[in-house]
């Protein structure tokens, strides 16, 4: 049986609720990362900030990377699955909520021990079943009138 410390990748670094939208993005591109947790008081999980988050909740609303916090994008209770849970629990966290990224924290001190991603589901997964999850979770509606060809 594969768990979630099997897949995930270990170590997430954690953005500060206080810290700017810049320094995380700075943080991003040094860890070759999409996404970042975003940790308040006491190392508590608040929510997960995105490269997404960053253009569009503040970038492309004229607002200055330099000033916003992470905090201020944080919304929210994060979804969450133990280091010890089963993957295919985890694949069904991730498609009933739809998101890509996964924080994995160990019980029972609820610290946060690493990240899930659509990458390492591709490395850690048989190819049938992450072929399902592609389907689940990142298929997107085609457009009325478009070709489903």
């Amino acid at each position: 049986m594969t768990i979630a410390s099997d897949i995930m990748h270990p170590g997430a670094e954690c953005i500060r609720e206080h810290e700017t939208l810049a320094a995380a993005a700075r943080i991003m591109r040094e860890r070759h990362v999409g996404a970042l947790p975003i940790c308040g008081p006491g190392d508590k999980l608040v929510g997960i900030l995105t490269d997404r988050d960053i253009v569009l909740r503040c970038v492309a609303e004229g607002r200055d990377p330099a000033s916003v916090t992470a905090g201020e994008l944080a919304q929210g209770r994060p979804m969450t699955v133990e280091a010890d849970e089963d993957c295919d629990q985890v694949l069904r966290v991730m498609e009933q909520y739809q998101v890509r990224r996964l924080p994995v924290i160990n019980h029972p001190e609820h610290k946060l021990v690493g990240m899930i991603s659509e990458a390492d589901i591709a490395r850690g997964l048989p190819q049938a079943r992450v072929a399902e999850f592609v389907a689940a979770v990142c298929a997107e509606e085609a457009p009325a009138g478009a070709s489903q060809g």
